[in-house]
């Protein structure tokens, strides 16, 4: 997909992105300290059903469950020299659970490490780092390209840069941030908007972190920086942990949908959930808010 054709396909209306992975799958049994994208390859029936699902529940944009397969978060499994064959590998797998006529967004996120000044990582080599997974996704076949869950704008920045050096993909650029929209390690939820839609992104936003019901002051910021769609994902509300020190979303999903509406009316254009959400919260946005834009 052109970034035009992009563009023009959310001009006036609401996408919806899918829900949660990765708490969906902890749900399903994938163990805890291991390398994500390796286990879902050899547990493929169990990601395809959870993206069918989505997909009914009406998804527009279903992520291919790439988010860490860079070189850096897999040398840490001993998979650095993986990144081709388990970017490729899942985004077939996302591809034959989809089909051709849903979109597919090739997902990546921050590495882990932070850039210098405040850790160790220099720029290029994350830039590199990037421009080889993003590469790869797009030779794999994606439509476009996703950059969530990311923890500053400097990094963001260099995503987004990398993914543009290499492709011609729309790109959506989301970053954690806290309630007052400050990104984690630099940076606010307006200043992404404004710096990174002037560098090219097809749309900008936030996702993880917080509930729905934390970011109405958030998007309406956003909005007022705005040139591109905004993309919000949020969680299913605080989590709270259960005996085994495992979090719990305790947001229903119409609770969630409610809470969505109102940041569809604030200038979300882009709506999905992250951890704690499941298709039946997709469903449950589809139900309230309406697909075209007043």
């Amino acid at each position: 997909m052109k970034r035009e054709a992009f563009a023009a396909m959310a001009a006036g209306r609401v996408l919806f992105l899918d829900g949660a992975m990765g708490s969906n799958l902890t749900k399903m049994g994938m163990p805890k300290n291991i390398c994500v994208e390796a286990w879902i390859l050899e547990h493929g029936n169990l990601v395809q059903e959870l993206q069918r699902q989505y997909q009914q529940a009406g998804s527009d944009i279903i992520y291919a469950p790439t988010f860490a397969a860079n070189r850096i978060s897999l040398r840490k499994h001993g998979r650095a020299e993986e990144v081709r064959k388990l970017n490729m590998g899942l985004v077939e797998l996302s591809r034959r659970a989809v089909g051709p006529d849903t979109l597919l967004a090739g997902d990546m996120t921050t590495t882990g490490e932070l850039l210098e000044p405040l850790g160790d990582l220099e720029e290029e080599e994350l830039a590199e780092v990037y421009r080889e997974q993003a590469s790869v996704l797009a030779e794999a076949g994606v439509d476009l390209l996703v950059a969530e869950t990311m923890l500053s704008v400097a990094e963001t920045e260099v995503a987004l840069k990398a993914a543009l050096e290499v492709c011609s993909l729309p790109v959506i650029c989301t970053l954690t941030v806290q309630e007052d929209g400050r990104a984690l390690f630099g940076g606010t939820a307006e200043e992404a908007v404004r710096v990174l839609q002037e560098l090219g992104a097809s749309a900008v936003g936030v996702n993880c972190s917080v509930g729905p019901d934390q970011l109405l002051p958030v998007v309406e910021r956003m909005k007022k920086a705005a040139k591109v769609p905004l993309a919000v994902k949020p969680n299913a509300g605080h989590p709270v942990a259960d005996s085994q020190g495992n979090p719990v979303y305790e947001m229903t999903p119409e609770e969630f949908a409610g809470h969505m509406k109102r940041l569809v009316e604030a200038g979300a254009d882009l709506v999905g959930g992250c951890c704690g959400t499941t298709p039946e919260f997709i469903r449950a946005l589809r139900r309230e808010i309406p697909e075209r834009k007043a």
